[in-house]
């Protein structure tokens, strides 16, 4: 199954996104973690095709989208939830589910809520949060600022690939090909001709300049509609008392939300294995 490439302007910023599948299908919308693109998304994305349509977007500052010409100001949860919506209203999809890994699922809790955005709520009719939650762990967060703001540069490609698969060496299991690929879709060669992962540095700014943006109990509270957690086994992102938590209140108050811990994993799953994106497509399919 092929995609296509394609940008919109939203909230005023050029965003990116691949759309699979056919235009009439059903939606879903699939977005990547922090310092991600789109394109780790292709797995799912190719295994849901079939059925539904997938958006795939990069956020703002990352792969092939507009940088932030105001990073204190627009790299937060409410200007990405702008962004979704304007997206989601250009494309003119009214429903659709939300399979978010890492910071998309935070994006997709927040749209879910209507709290940031009105116009979403109800808008949005089953959520998959791939290893993130409505609080997450204060040593995780260090871990990303350490390597998240400062992001090497190397001489060759290869070089690049190497460090992608030892610090996403948590994904769990990628083949040759999905690292080649991954490291491919990730790469950007700077002025001076070396190469550097695709995302704007100051994206970062994000954890300091709204030191709280992770912490949104409230908007999990607000959801009414199915959940799905994956919390990879070895995960320091998401604690296994937080996820207690996610089962005793908001929409696991009220039996919406399960908890699946996905082995051989840590932050985050990298949904690209028959186990994983079976089990979402089964999410998916029930909640339709």
């Amino acid at each position: 199954m092929t995609f296509s490439s394609n940008y919109l302007t939203c909230a005023g910023r050029e965003i990116h996104y691949t759309e699979w599948g056919a235009p009439q299908a059903p939606v879903v919308i699939a977005w990547h973690g922090l310092a991600r693109t789109g394109r780790d998304m292709d797995e799912l994305a190719a295994h849901l095709s079939a059925r539904y349509r997938v958006i795939c977007p990069d956020t703002i500052g990352r792969g092939l989208s507009q940088w932030s010409p105001d990073p204190k100001g627009e790299y937060c949860l409410a200007f990405y939830a702008r962004i979704a919506a304007d997206l989601l209203a250009q494309l003119q999809i009214h429903q659709a589910h939300w399979v978010g890994t890492s910071m998309g699922g935070a994006i997709g809790m927040v749209c879910a809520s209507g709290l940031f955005e009105p116009a979403l709520k109800g808008c949005i009719k089953s959520l998959v949060l791939n290893d993130t939650a409505p609080q997450i762990a204060d040593a995780a967060i260090e871990r990303i600022k350490s390597y998240a703001g400062s992001p090497p540069a190397f001489e060759t490609v290869r070089e690049l690939e190497t460090f992608f698969r030892q610090v996403y060496k948590p994904y769990g299991w990628l083949s040759d090909a999905q690292w080649r690929r991954l490291t491919e879709t990730s790469t950007r060669r700077l002025p001076d001709g070396r190469v550097t992962p695709h995302y704007d540095p100051a994206m970062v700014q994000q954890f300091t300049q709204h030191p709280n943006d992770y912490l949104i109990w409230g908007h999990y509270d607000a959801i009414d509609i199915p959940v799905l957690c994956l919390r990879g086994a070895h995960s320091d992102l998401v604690l296994p008392e937080t996820t207690a938590a996610m089962l005793q209140r908001g929409p696991g108050l009220r039996g919406l939300t399960q908890i699946v811990e996905v082995p051989g994993c840590g932050h985050a799953p990298a949904l690209n294995v028959p186990d994983q994106l079976n089990r979402v497509a089964a999410f998916i399919d029930a909640a339709r």
